[in-house]
């Protein structure tokens, strides 16, 4: 018969190999931007972080460090090329990774850079949801581009096009996925840097479950969440830590 030391260290054993089969999934979103404080739809619209959102992203690094000692391989950090979600990934401590342009955030087409209440109020649609909706219901009068100053000073392009359907990004997330695998099956965590509707999809693509579940999945700016394997099946290990 074993003694308790002996089965201790085999069950250890156990949950290392089972650890090693496959590595988790870390999304982090983006800190602060003045749009997330206003409300206003951005997606592909390169905004910078406020001095909160750098100050998140700072303490998201700290988070991630916590929880994963052991760091993230330069070739197992992808980031959205856009500017607010690089910046949280150097200001988190990741300055070394890999572009990633398939997590981009949803293109919200004629609803980039406005409200819900601006939206309702051009599209005539009464109380419009990108999640009901999506953007190519709204009218071609509002696929237009524009320039924005934000509070700091700084001023924003802002191109619109006709967007994207939930399913064209769920599809798109899908390559996200693809580009994690390889290290995954390695029993290496792979750590994602974008955006909050992008990230959020993908985790309904993980699950493979409808993406308007998406909907249902709340992610604060500059918070976390793991994504993993249980007896074989895809699940959320933890959600905006």
């Amino acid at each position: 018969m074993q003694n308790n030391g002996t089965q201790e260290s085999s069950h250890k054993k156990c949950v290392n190999l089972e650890l090693a089969k496959r590595g988790n999934l870390v999304l982090l979103r983006h800190g602060q931007t003045a749009w997330s404080v206003s409300g206003q739809h951005t997606g592909r619209t390169d905004l910078p972080l406020t001095d909160v959102g750098m100050q998140q992203a700072c303490d998201a690094g700290e988070r991630l460090r916590e929880a994963f000692p052991q760091g993230f391989d330069p070739d197992c950090v992808l980031v959205s090329p856009l500017r607010r979600a690089q910046q949280t990934a150097q200001l988190a401590g990741y300055v070394t990774y890999e572009i990633c342009r398939s997590a981009l955030e949803w293109d919200y087409g004629g609803a980039e850079g406005r409200t819900r209440g601006d939206i309702a109020a051009l599209s005539g649609v009464d109380a419009w949801d990108v999640w009901k909706h999506g953007p190519q219901v709204l009218p071609s009068h509002m696929i237009s581009d524009g320039q924005e100053v934000l509070p700091n000073g700084e001023a924003v392009d802002i191109h619109r096009t006709s967007g994207e359907s939930l399913q064209e990004v769920s599809d798109r997330t899908q390559k996200i996925i693809d580009a994690a695998m390889p290290q995954l099956a390695q029993g290496r965590n792979v750590l994602v840097v974008a955006h909050a509707h992008v990230l959020r999809i993908l985790t309904a693509r993980w699950l493979g479950v409808n993406p308007d579940f998406a909907r249902l999945l709340r992610l604060d700016t500059a918070h976390y969440s793991v994504l993993g394997e249980y007896k074989g099946d895809n699940v959320i290990v933890h959600w905006n830590c």
